[in-house]
């Protein structure tokens, strides 16, 4: 792969993970629920808190998949280094879609009945597909990465 390539696939990944943090600091200060609340007691919400623990195993796969790209760059992909790091990427997006399910879970059975939950729910159900399917992929690649060794 190209040296260029990979820049541009690790500078995707920092964008990324800024654009989230951003929304994880800013989006609690104008969400419905807690809009009245002083800021102590925003950052104090369990939910709130509750969407700061479950976005642990993302950042730390964010981490696994940056270092995943710098391995392939030094040619390094069927070391066991790399390996581990695939097997760590595959673990975190389990984690998260785990999360992210039961959040869903809690809301579609918890929910205040004036409410309506379905973009909530539709957005769980499409978190927890695309962390699946890079648990897939990683798995896949952990197996391949396995074999050549």
């Amino acid at each position: 792969m190209k040296s260029s390539t990979i820049i541009f696939l690790k500078s995707i990944i920092i964008v990324f993970c800024l654009a989230v943090l951003t929304a994880l600091i800013r989006l609690p200060l104008m969400e419905g629920r807690a809009v009245n609340l002083d800021l102590l007691h925003i950052y104090a919400d369990p939910f709130i808190l509750y969407g700061y623990a479950a976005s642990t195993p993302f950042f730390i796969g964010l981490h696994k998949g940056y270092k995943i790209l710098g391995y392939i760059e030094q040619n390094q992909l069927f070391s066991l280094n790399a390996v581990r790091e695939l097997k760590h990427l595959k673990y975190c997006a389990i984690l998260f879609s785990v999360f992210i399910l039961s959040a869903g879970i809690f809301i579609k059975l918890f929910h205040n009945k004036e409410d309506d939950p379905a973009g909530f729910i539709t957005l769980c159900i499409l978190t927890t597909f695309f962390s699946t399917i890079v648990a897939s992929i990683a798995a896949v690649f952990e197996k391949n990465c396995s074999k050549q060794k």
